[in-house]
């Protein structure tokens, strides 16, 4: 049996592949009211389709329980060979890890010909992976991982360089078309002809693309530094769930020098945790500093998470926090402010046992308030916190 963890515009049509091929398959997402533990018992194989590294962290840490010796863990999400060593040892000796990011889009991953990246033992999983299309086998683990940071840290970066290109022409009285024209003579056509006209159908997202190159762009990487602050600045402006070729037209509409306006706060809604009532925003971005909104333990359909039960609540809530910041490129480390609204000021010991697990080396400023109700019945912790975001 394969458990397949994670749904979204990818897991989605790849799930399907499986079950097509004859596979019998147990799906799980976040807010199916089952646990990751239950997902992946008795599973042999157990597959993992999610945003980033902490999302993978989070859902495999959960999963723990369920994984019993022998069963292989087949990590298909683009996290990059560092996190991939971090599952490695998060994982217990007796489970297998295979890392295996994938080529394609939607699309591909419909039709089965998505050319997976694979790092680490594949002959326990071969069968199934060869399902998605074409495998590479790349040499041990991590391999596959650093494959595809390798591979985006070029095809990103070119998206980015042809909208500034757009934005040149367009300043120029250059017709787009007929620069796309143009550049099909060149090894750039290709790409060219897909940013034409902005894709309406998220195919990859903006918002992935950043988080790509967030794990590419190394310090002695300017070009990819460059294109990620592009990417990060666009993502800022709400335009993340658009398909990555919506860049032509936030660097079209961009202002262009010191003489442009500045930029407003920014407000972040992020589809992957638990909705707001819209009376506020998840976060807002102004500039390089993120005030992230006060968070509670709910899930997508407004219920408590964890009720009665400080450590359950405070987890659920640093997990959420972490994916805001991961969202913007950010870290626990760049929490500059904390402050924390507790119903009971007895409950701060099992509080800071779960904060100092994310919350490590030098705290930052902080502060702790007891109050005698929240805005749901039963939370019995809020935080909100203020964070430096890194510098572009």
């Amino acid at each position: 049996m394969i458990a397949f963890l994670g749904q979204g515009r990818m897991g989605a049509p790849m799930a399907r592949r499986l079950v097509e091929a004859g596979h019998e398959v147990r799906t799980w997402r976040r807010g199916s009211g089952v646990t990751a533990a239950a997902a992946v018992d008795g599973a042999d194989l157990v597959i993992t389709m999610l945003s980033d590294p902490a999302a993978v962290r989070e859902v495999l840490t959960a999963a723990l329980p369920g994984l019993r010796p022998g069963t292989t863990v087949v990590e298909m999400s683009t996290i990059g060979p560092e996190a991939v060593r971090g599952l490695r040892a998060l994982l217990p000796a007796e489970v297998g890890l295979v890392d295996a990011p994938v080529l394609g889009s939607v699309g591909p991953a419909t039709s089965g010909t998505l050319t997976v990246l694979a790092g680490g033992d594949v002959s326990g999983c071969r069968a199934a992976l060869s399902v998605f299309g074409r495998v590479r086998e790349l040499g041990p683990l991590g391999a596959g991982a650093a494959m595809k940071i390798a591979v985006m840290s070029a095809l990103v970066p070119v998206q980015v360089l042809l909208a500034e290109t757009f934005a040149y022409g367009g300043a120029h009285g250059v017709d787009r078309d007929a620069l796309v024209d143009v550049l099909a003579d060149t090894p750039l056509g290709v790409a060219a002809e897909r940013l034409r006209a902005p894709s309406e159908e998220t195919r990859y997202s903006l918002a992935h693309a950043a988080k790509d190159l967030e794990l590419a762009a190394w310090e002695g990487a300017p070009m990819g530094a460059a294109a990620r602050t592009r990417l990060q600045e666009a993502r800022a402006a709400g335009l993340g769930e658009r398909d990555v070729t919506a860049i032509v037209e936030h660097i079209a509409g961009s202002a262009a020098g010191p003489g442009g306006p500045a930029r407003r706060a920014v407000p972040l809604n992020l589809p992957a945790i638990p909705a707001t009532n819209g009376m506020y925003s998840h976060a807002v971005r102004a500039g390089d500093t993120l005030y992230v909104s006060g968070q509670a333990a709910f899930d997508e359909r407004g219920n408590i998470v964890g009720e009665g039960s400080m450590v359950a609540q405070a987890e659920h809530v640093f997990q959420v926090v972490a994916r805001i910041l991961a969202d913007q490129g950010a870290t626990f480390d760049d929490v500059a402010f904390i402050r924390t609204y507790l119903t009971d000021m007895d409950d701060r010991v099992a509080y800071g046992q779960v904060r100092r697990k994310y919350i490590t080396g030098t705290p930052p400023a902080s502060t702790t308030v007891e109050v005698s109700k929240l805005f749901m019945p039963g939370l019995l912790l809020e935080v909100d916190l203020i964070v430096a975001l890194p510098s572009r």
